[in-house]
């Protein structure tokens, strides 16, 4: 399989980090930073992080409707501080998917929509199902499947099935792709359920603890239904050269062999699938799994996919699965590099005065008379992470190139200054479409009068 050939200058690669984990209704641990792998080189662009069994009782699922959950806090808290926006998150009861990019991509990312499918008790609970998000990314229409798939050994085709059902159910409010299938790449994840068949317990332990899992592949549920459905050969998936990760004693990395005496298994997974297209053309590396096709005849802008690692991190033992772990690299030719909105604060900041901002809008796109500019501390969680906002219009778009000022009322804006940026917001496209550079809001006067930072005498602090 030969990759696709780049013109010259016009290449651009893109570090895409995932997890799946099944938390079994645990508490976060009080640190992320290996499962997200924060400093590995090069840096990541996007991170895909889809849970299986958080917490959903009744009063529980009600409470973080209203406030995110634990799980949402410590990702956003972990990965804020580096540049890190939530771009959106999607919730079926215990199902949570929730997608970050470094905050420079966000006016890149565009037409975000999400749904989701129950399959749990005949179809009307949601305790597992999927749940979806699909965007653009500089013009690549890209699709992130998170399931949770129905449990134990002899339900193997059950578990195909419900996963055809969720293909060809789900579908997204958007005019191009609705379905999933339609987008150029999509990744399929989660906690799967295949299991292991046919081998004994005692077979599966000598092979595990002697390192020796490919004895283990031909009887792997997953990889055998592939052979068998020819839509399931549509999606790759690195070697499982990982130890199984289901089912541990918590707080160990020793298989729980209890009463019930559970086959350990690799039911927790992350596969991917490139539109086919005639014209593609594949190819075999040593040392990454790739694939390259082109999206809608536009052979001018083609996308290859690099799986660069696919592991399992055993050094979390808060739930009896093990989380799961798959990087990236995409390489593809932006269609565009240019934000729709230019914004820009205008003059100085503070709040002892009203102040200015302008935006200009580049490119025509479909509106709204609910999009807003918010203004936000450096280091935001998400769009909503805002300090305040203003609307930005009343009634018609303005034209294209056209300068547009607003004013913010001076209550408004943070006593004690400090770094911002202007972020706007569209609601058609549910995600930010115009950032400003960093900007500098100055400390304000009214801040000493009101006792939040000393006052200053000659240069000195009192």
């Amino acid at each position: 399989m030969s990759a696709a050939k780049f013109p010259s200058g016009q290449r651009d690669k893109c570090r895409l980090h995932m997890v799946t984990w099944n938390v079994a209704t645990a508490e976060p641990p009080e640190d992320v930073t290996s499962l997200l792998q924060l400093d590995v080189q090069p840096p990541t662009d996007i991170y895909v992080i889809g849970l299986q069994e958080v917490c959903a009782t009744p009063i529980r699922f009600i409470s973080d409707l209203i406030v995110e959950d634990s799980w949402s806090h410590i990702f956003m808290d972990t990965l804020a501080p580096r540049s890190f926006v939530k771009v959106a998150s999607v919730r079926m009861q215990g199902l949570l998917l929730l997608v970050f990019a470094k905050q420079s991509h966000l006016p890149y990312i565009r037409d975000v929509h999400s749904t989701y499918t129950r399959t749990g008790i005949f179809g009307y609970w949601g305790n597992k199902g999927a749940v979806s998000m699909r965007f653009s990314f500089y013009g690549h229409k890209l699709c992130f499947l998170n399931c949770h798939l129905a449990a134990h050994m002899g339900h193997a085709l059950q578990r195909v099935d419900e996963f055809e059902h969720i293909l060809e159910t789900q579908e997204f409010d958007t005019a191009n792709a609705r379905r999933v299938l339609d987008h150029k790449l999509v990744f399929w994840f989660g906690d799967l359920n295949f299991r292991i068949a046919d081998h004994g317990l005692h077979f599966l332990r000598s092979s595990i603890d002697s390192g020796r899992l490919n004895l283990l592949w031909s009887k792997d549920q997953l990889l055998t239904m592939k052979k068998k459905e020819a839509f399931l050969q549509e999606f790759e998936e690195g070697p499982l050269d990982f130890k199984p990760t289901y089912k541990f004693s918590r707080n160990s990395d020793a298989y729980d062999l209890g009463g019930k005496k559970r086959k350990p298994a690799w039911t927790d997974r992350i596969l991917w699938r490139v539109k086919p297209q005639n014209s593609a053309t594949e190819e075999d590396d040593s040392d990454t799994m790739s694939t390259t096709a082109t999206d809608d005849s536009l052979d001018e802008y083609p996308l290859v996919v690099n799986q660069d690692k696919y592991t399992s991190d055993m050094s979390y033992g808060v739930s009896d699965h093990k989380p799961v772990i798959a990087s990236f690299s995409l390489e593809l030719r932006k269609h565009f590099d240019s934000p729709l909105v230019h914004v820009s604060p205008e003059g100085v900041w503070s709040a002892d005065q009203d102040a200015l901002l302008n935006y200009t809008v580049q490119q025509d796109f479909l509106s709204s008379t609910w999009d807003w500019i918010g203004l936000y501390k450096v280091g935001f969680k998400s769009s909503r992470d805002y300090e305040t906002f203003v609307w930005v219009r009343e009634d018609e778009l303005p034209e294209i190139d056209e300068a547009i000022q607003i004013s913010v009322d001076k209550d408004d804006i943070p006593l004690l200054g400090g770094q911002y940026v202007l972020g706007y917001y569209s609601t058609n496209m549910q995600s930010i479409i115009g950032l400003s550079a960093n900007f500098q809001i100055l400390e304000s006067k009214r801040a000493v009068m009101e006792g939040l930072v000393p006052e200053n005498i000659n240069g000195l602090t009192k």
